[in-house]
């Protein structure tokens, strides 16, 4: 029976024993009330559940993870917190991984080596039971750090014969060089790209200038945003193109759509028209791409499933289940008005 009379100390954090005492039983009944709710009667675990609904109080899952050597907790780190392209799978990714117990702890690398050196030891601080990672390019310190974690490990947006424990992407070199197929079938003679600072990207870029200029014999020059893509530095690398190279006829193929988004207005803006004078590729495939105008060509990835699959693979993992190490989702060039 709760104590009506009850006045919480004064101190900022409700305890155990403030619960106890609201809910008239001892701090160990609260305790074993939360733990193992069955080996308490209906009736005092009644009068637990509103003693701790009244003074808000959030059982310590730190405590409770040292008990069962198990936090419930699954550590995250992607590029980009705004970027639809990581937001999308990580959506379904967190909402799988809900439905099974486990929460998610997510945090944003920037695209930054050394920031994701700092966040991987920072959550492998939290004892996680589990990590994401974007990517499978990692510091040997990090790798050392994580393989010493012991704990299930699932890269994705990204493919390696030699993964950590687990990875789930697709191939980016591949992805770069059927774009300059495509184009090069599409009867372009010339090209360019526009690239982010990731290193991702440029693999991509790399890739796509070395076939492009097999089939064409010409150089394929680039303009690097010098950061992450956006519709401006899209425009401000389509400006340059134009400006240093005289780049008016071709193709274009950019290493996000919103660097695409960027060029087709630049081109629009320098009286170029698309696909007619320049064509456009981008990257990603992301929710505005099939409504700009001209709709753009890009590359697509199932997002969605490799939300999927990167969840249920640690899941598999973390409950003892046999799972692949190696899950290459492929990629799939979208045709559409801009190329």
């Amino acid at each position: 029976m709760a104590d009506k009379n009850f006045k919480k100390p004064d101190t900022n954090r409700v305890t155990m024993a403030d619960v106890g005492r609201l809910a008239g039983v001892t701090q160990v009944t609260v305790s074993r009330a939360l733990s193992h709710p069955d080996k308490v009667s209906k009736k005092t675990l009644h009068s637990i559940q509103d003693a701790i609904a009244a003074t808000g109080f959030v059982p310590n899952a730190v405590a409770g993870a040292l008990a069962s050597k198990r936090s419930k907790l699954v550590s995250a780190l992607i590029p980009s917190l705004t970027n639809v392209v990581y937001t999308s799978f990580m959506a379904t990714f967190s909402e799988h991984l809900r439905q099974n117990g486990y929460q998610v702890l997510m945090s944003e690398t920037g695209f930054d080596p050394a920031n994701e050196d700092a966040l991987i030891a920072t959550h492998l601080s939290r004892r996680p039971d589990a990590m994401l990672l974007t990517g499978v390019r990692h510091s040997d310190k990090a790798r050392k750090q994580l393989q010493g974690a012991g704990i299930p490990v699932v890269e994705i947006w990204d493919i390696t014969d030699i993964p950590i424990d687990i990875c789930v992407g697709f191939n980016h070199s591949a992805a770069g060089r059927a774009v300059a197929e495509y184009l090069n079938a599409k009867g372009h003679s010339f090209a360019a790209t526009i690239t982010a600072d990731d290193e991702r990207a440029l693999r991509r870029q790399s890739a796509f200038a070395e076939r492009f200029s097999t089939f064409s014999r010409t150089t394929v020059p680039d303009a690097n945003t010098g950061g992450i893509a956006s519709i401006g530095a899209g425009r401000e690398a389509m400006a340059h193109l134009i400006d240093q190279y005289g780049f008016q006829s071709g193709a274009v193929f950019c290493s996000s759509d919103l660097s695409a988004h960027g060029a087709i207005i630049e081109l629009r803006t320098r009286g170029l028209k698309v696909p007619q004078d320049v064509a456009v590729v981008g990257f990603g495939d992301q929710d505005f791409a099939r409504d700009i105008d001209p709709a753009l060509t890009t590359v697509a990835v199932d997002r969605l499933q490799l939300g999927h699959l990167a969840a249920s693979s640690l899941l598999d993992r973390l409950t003892g289940q046999p799972t692949k190490s190696i899950h290459d989702l492929g990629f799939e060039i979208l045709t559409r008005a801009s190329a």
